[in-house]
């Protein structure tokens, strides 16, 4: 099982960007698809998630109205398209995966996930 992620990079305050995550090697038609961000000396923190079928989703407070967690099932990619992006948004990114019964978890703690990508640097410039 392998998540990829990719597409962060350097983007001024205001602007826009998009990170995705490919997943191979597994099924994904009943995998909850999750987004999380982490900064230096902080704790890896949730931003978003999304039941794959089905395509519930569900946002942090910081960025509800920001940001937009969607997927593309042909693709078994998740994306996190981030709008009106913010300096404070600035951290690594890392898409999470797992099997588990969307109904029978918060899905926004690491450990509910199984399966991890490497994380994609944003950096937001003021």
């Amino acid at each position: 099982v392998q998540l990829q992620a990719c597409g962060g990079g350097l983007v001024q305050a205001g602007g826009s960007l998009r990170v995705s995550c490919t997943a191979s090697g597994i099924t994904v038609s009943d995998l909850v698809m999750g987004w999380f961000r982490q900064v230096p000396g902080k704790e890896r923190e949730f931003v978003a998630h999304i039941r794959w079928s089905g395509g519930r989703t569900y946002y942090v407070d910081s960025v509800k109205g920001r940001f937009t967690i969607s997927r593309d099932n042909a693709k078994n990619t998740v994306y996190l398209q981030m709008k009106s992006l913010k300096p404070e948004d600035t951290a690594v990114y890392y898409c999470a995966g797992d099997r588990g019964s969307y109904d029978l978890g918060s899905w926004v703690q690491t450990y509910e996930y199984a399966y991890w990508g490497q994380g994609t640097q944003v950096t937001v410039s003021s």
